[in-house]
């Protein structure tokens, strides 16, 4: 069984060199109940996070403080662990018996133009060749190319609002194909689609202005509810007739409480990109879907939403 490995961080100032920081290995073997302790020196500056790679054991990230015209920045590089700790062959001695071992410079994301620096995470579940920093305000993917050492950027977004707004941590979800992020910025946590899909087809509801159509190439349409843009008042009635008494009761009951923007549904019944999609002249409750495999699929407003907006 392989042990299991943890990276402990200090800021150690006791040799007067802040540059050169101890990263502690714990490795905890659960077979035979022992805990077993390293030390690799990291010779960039004060370490402030630290992401070890889900495809190479060898392989870590590292965000740092470094003092560049006597001013403190943030920066993040790419390293790799001696050859002994990637094989897992050494016996993890205590760290007071051994000299530590300095980490090796693969690369540096040069982010001279996003600011500093917060953290660097990796792609949870691919093959170490993709990582995201979040400097100041910018979400920036990286491509790890060259064996890790040399890193271009593949895309950025920018945190957008009132004041001057910086991400305070992250993490990559592993699950839906590693395609969401939350990012944290003082009190608020917000979540980021990483997909770089196409939307080919966007369409407004005739009657009801607040309701949004969107196909796109991940073979997905989106149904939004988007009533700040609505033209038409919060609470319609609808006809008598056209409730039962279950849902009548049901109404009338429920407090009238506006709607928030808010995604209604996802239609995945599609395989393909999802290139037109159209509402109904006839019924503007129904609309219609056609991707590119030729699949044509006709779907309905959730009746519950159709009576929130009429009631």
């Amino acid at each position: 069984m392989q042990p299991k490995a943890f990276f402990s961080l200090t800021c150690s100032k006791e040799s007067g060199n802040t540059d050169l920081q101890p990263i502690h290995i714990i490795d905890f073997d659960d077979e035979n109940n022992i805990i077993n302790k390293n030390v690799l020196l990291h010779h960039a500056g004060e370490i402030w996070h630290i992401g070890a790679s889900p495809a190479d054991k060898g392989v870590l990230t590292t965000s740092y403080n470094k003092i560049s015209d006597s001013r403190v920045l943030t920066c993040a590089s790419v390293w790799r662990m001696p050859s002994e700790w990637e094989s897992g062959s050494h016996d993890s001695p205590d760290d007071s018996a051994h000299s530590p071992q300095a980490l090796q410079l693969l690369c540096h994301l040069d982010n001279t133009a996003h600011g500093n620096v917060a953290c660097v995470l990796w792609e949870p579940m691919g093959d170490g060749k993709r990582v995201i920093s979040l400097a100041e305000s910018h979400i920036v993917l990286w491509d790890l190319q060259e064996s890790s050492t040399k890193a271009t950027i593949s895309s950025s977004a920018t945190l957008e609002g009132k004041g001057q707004l910086k991400f305070t941590s992250g993490k990559w979800s592993p699950h839906h194909n590693s395609t969401q992020l939350a990012t944290a910025n003082d009190t608020a946590i917000r979540g980021w689609d990483l997909r770089s899909m196409r939307v080919w087809s966007i369409r407004y509801n005739h009657s009801h202005d607040q309701l949004l159509l969107t196909a796109s190439s991940d073979s997905r349409v989106i149904l939004s509810n988007m009533v700040s843009i609505s033209s038409e008042p919060f609470g319609h009635l609808v006809d008598d007739d056209d409730l039962s008494d279950s849902e009548e009761n049901h109404h009338e009951e429920k407090g009238k409480e506006p709607l928030q923007d808010s995604i209604i549904a996802t239609y995945e019944e599609h395989e393909d990109s999802v290139y037109a999609a159209e509402w109904s002249s006839a019924d503007p409750w129904l609309f219609a879907s056609l991707s590119y495999d030729g699949r044509l699929v006709i779907n309905r407003v959730p009746r519950a939403l159709k009576y929130r907006i009429l009631l």
